[in-house]
């Protein structure tokens, strides 16, 4: 099935660049010039992916990204400026799966898209009815279901990224055992693309943030200053 790329920046030469080199790759396109007029549409029709600009008027994609995230979790990469650290550390903590800096290669751009769409295909459900599959992971308290994307906290449902949903499944995997930045990094961004520390400790501040909003009490994942980060194995 054709993926569908969601763009919005309110500079139009990037626009049509970025939408004709989509194209050209075989992807369909939606473009959006300002976070107002995207945020119904891709609320009421999710794209696959969506790339968003973080300075723009009207609504900025921080705001579009907070907005869309109590709705949907729809894949976001964010577009930044090389001074905009602060911001792209707000998006990530805020659930952005990805940030790549203007200017930047479309190539690249292409390359980082379809590596999150591959990340993504577990969303696709393995068949109908809720019941768990054979693959689901069962931590005490903590069920995932990679099949459907799907993760429990005492029976109660939690939504993750992509992303998110990659970094605690390496965790939950083995539970009691350290695992580092870097392979957290490796787990949850392939095909050699670089994140910083403060990426994985970002995703791991959401993941915990959420977790806590259906058990206040959460504390299964453990840091581990200077070393990484554990599964609680109790």
């Amino acid at each position: 099935m054709t993926a569908t790329i969601a763009l919005v920046d309110d500079d139009r030469n990037i626009l049509t660049s970025v939408s004709i080199a989509l194209q050209a790759e075989g992807f369909l396109t939606r473009v959006y010039s300002d976070g107002e007029a995207a945020l119904k549409a891709l609320a009421d029709n999710p794209p696959d992916l969506a790339i968003f600009d973080i300075k723009m008027p009207r609504m900025d994609g921080l705001e579009l990204l907070r907005r869309l995230r109590e709705r949907q979790s729809t894949p976001v990469i964010f577009l930044t400026s090389k001074d905009d650290e602060l911001d792209e550390a707000l998006g990530l903590a805020m659930g952005a799966d990805d940030y790549i800096a203007k200017p930047f290669s479309q190539r690249l751009l292409i390359a980082r898209i379809r590596a999150i769409l591959r990340r993504a295909e577990p969303l696709q459900p393995a068949g109908a009815g809720g019941e768990p599959t054979a693959e689901t992971l069962v931590r005490g308290r903590l069920a995932m279901d990679p099949a459907r994307h799907r993760v429990l906290w005492d029976n109660e449902p939690v939504t993750l990224t992509v992303t998110e949903f990659l970094i605690l499944e390496t965790l939950a995997q083995r539970p009691g055992v350290v695992k580092t930045r870097n392979q957290l990094m490796d787990a949850a961004y392939q095909d050699d693309i670089y994140v910083d520390d403060r990426t994985i400790d970002s995703h791991i501040k959401r993941v915990r943030r959420k977790f806590r909003g259906v058990d206040p009490e959460f504390d299964a994942i453990e840091t581990l200053y200077g070393a990484g980060y554990r599964f609680s194995e109790e």
